[in-house]
């Protein structure tokens, strides 16, 4: 069952302005999510705690989102979609209201975990209602529009909040961050349509049954692997480019802009491929990620080398999401696809911290920073090798019938010749 009605004939022309509305809320979690990285110095000095402690800030935000994913899609699981994204909204707002005025450490971490929990489950629940506003051969489009809003606030909204915090204090950022939920409320009430019927009554068992299928569990490992690889190199983006490119502190800020322009291209460039052959589409943006990270272990020592392969790392990371999520919906029984889409959000998340653990491993125990980009390659070599196997779980099997008339046709002719 869909979010909302079928599309209508404008929709069919082009993609319903609805989606825009789910654009401005991943927009302001995407800006959530990240703006924190350029906040921690001051943040740290503010709370009186140490700097490892404020990127503890990052981690319980993805852990959050990992954990929360499931559990609120399941609680929400009986309540119309839109009612859930105007919900989500909501606690994403309150949330940033209370980082804004959080007195101590503890109370910005817990209103932090709190704004997560908005974060798994608004992806999730907005996939299953993007895709539902769409024709068939516009759904992995539909994604990539919503997913633009994230690309977006890596692009724009986290140099504006890193900026907004140096000027007027870490706390203005998160009251601007509040402004944006406020609108994107209003805009996700306004616009996007109520859904036909309210939500079947379905019981947990049926959901995880439905969750719990060899491909979708391939989907979610791909989604975990394929990130990890990507956040292996991007966590320490700023070290690579300084140490090993030679690039000043200053120069990094602008080559960021280069990867969250190629983050937009590779977004709407992956929605296209997979709404015309998923499984291609999954395992060639998968193939081009391994490409790009393992070649730039070479290109990072030359300067223009590294700028051109930092706005390809953005292309071949976000062309991967559209394919990723697409994929786990589509192998997933209606019964539990916001359960099954939540949890591939969360599989995100976990890719991210699993590749910056990964990272830091490399370069506190291994062969050091200049590994890291090969070491991530192999990681996403291994999130491909899962998306060819379930490519081939997935193709037709030839039937008897068909086998007997391949024979016969063989056994022709030899006889003709």
């Amino acid at each position: 069952m869909h979010a909302s009605s079928p599309a209508t004939p404008a929709a069919r022309r082009g993609l319903p302005v609805a989606l825009y509305a789910l654009t401005v809320g991943a927009f302001g979690i995407g800006t959530t999510e990240f703006v924190i990285m350029g906040l921690l110095l001051q943040v740290a000095a503010d709370l009186q705690v140490g700097l490892a402690a404020a990127g503890l800030l990052i981690s319980g935000y993805a852990l959050g989102v990992f954990v929360g994913a499931p559990v609120l899609t399941i609680a929400t699981g009986r309540m119309p979609r839109k009612a859930v994204l105007v919900a989500l909204m909501v606690i994403f707002t309150i949330g940033n209201i209370v980082c804004a005025i959080a007195p101590n450490y503890t109370v910005l971490m817990i209103a932090r975990v709190i704004t997560s929990l908005a974060h798994g489950t608004f992806f999730g629940v907005g996939a299953v209602v993007a895709t539902g506003l769409v024709p068939a051969d516009k759904k992995a489009s539909a994604i990539s529009i919503m997913f633009t809003g994230l690309t977006v606030a890596t692009l724009l909204g986290v140099p504006a909040g890193a900026w907004l915090g140096l000027h007027h204090g870490w706390r203005s950022t998160f009251w601007a961050v509040t402004v944006i939920g406020l609108i994107a409320t209003v805009v996700i009430a306004t616009l996007v349509p109520k859904d036909k019927k309210a939500p079947e009554p379905v019981a947990l068992r049926k959901e995880v049954k439905a969750v719990v299928h060899p491909q979708v569990l391939l989907g979610l490992a791909m989604t975990v692997l394929g990130f990890a690889g990507v956040f292996t190199v991007y966590t320490f983006i700023q070290p690579i480019l300084t140490r090993i490119s030679g690039f000043g502190e200053a120069a990094v800020s602008p080559i960021l802009l280069v990867f969250g322009v190629g983050m937009i291209l590779g977004n709407i460039l992956g929605g296209r491929l997979a709404d015309k052959r998923l499984a291609p589409a999954l395992i060639s943006t998968l193939i081009a990620l391994a490409a790009v990270l393992g070649l730039m272990t070479f290109a990072l020592h030359n300067q223009i080398a590294a700028i051109a392969f930092v706005g390809l790392l953005g292309v071949a990371a976000f062309a991967t999401v559209s394919p990723l999520q697409l994929w786990v919906l589509q192998k997933t029984d209606p019964a539990g696809q916001n359960l099954a889409s939540s949890l591939n959000i969360g599989a995100f998340n976990l890719g991210n911290a699993l590749g910056a653990w990964l990272g830091g491993a490399v370069i506190e125990y291994g062969p050091g920073l200049g590994a890291v980009t090969w070491v991530a390659a192999l990681v996403t070599v291994s999130g491909l090798m899962l998306a060819v196997w379930a490519a081939r779980l997935d193709a037709p099997k030839p039937t008897a019938m068909a086998v007997g008339k391949e024979s016969d046709d063989a056994v022709a002719a030899c006889a003709a010749g």
